[in-house]
């Protein structure tokens, strides 16, 4: 029978590798923060109101979308309603094409007005 030793090697935790390992952190968060406001410093300021301003016009769009949706699926639950708002808008349109476009003039009417709108939101 073969005796086998172990070696048991004790592990010693060396003050100067704790020391070198912090330092090398302590150099390298330095970098990357060094990196991060040399990147805030070339970001134009006065654009990010914009973009902030756009991105919540966004979102408050997504917001309203989400509200209308959730009103008109809880109108389509009702057997009624669906039927009746189809009913009204036809009679709303029926009644607006009576009023504006029966003769030329009051269609020509309607052109210069649409024309108008178009030339003072679009131009």
């Amino acid at each position: 029978m073969i005796d086998s030793t172990t070696e048991v090697k004790e592990t010693m935790h060396d003050d100067t590798t704790s020391s070198a390992a912090e330092v090398d952190f302590t150099e390298r968060y330095s970098e990357v923060i060094g990196k991060v406001n040399e990147t805030l410093d070339k970001v134009d300021w006065s654009q990010v109101g914009r973009v902030g301003k756009a991105s919540g016009v966004l979102l408050a769009v997504i917001v309203a979308q989400i509200l209308i949706k959730g009103v008109l699926d809880t109108i389509n639950l009702l057997p009624i309603v669906p039927g009746l708002l189809e009913l009204l808008g036809l009679v709303v349109v029926g009644t607006w094409s009576w009023n504006n476009l029966t003769t030329g003039e009051k269609r020509s009417a309607v052109m210069a007005k649409v024309q108008t709108l178009r030339k003072e939101y679009l131009s």
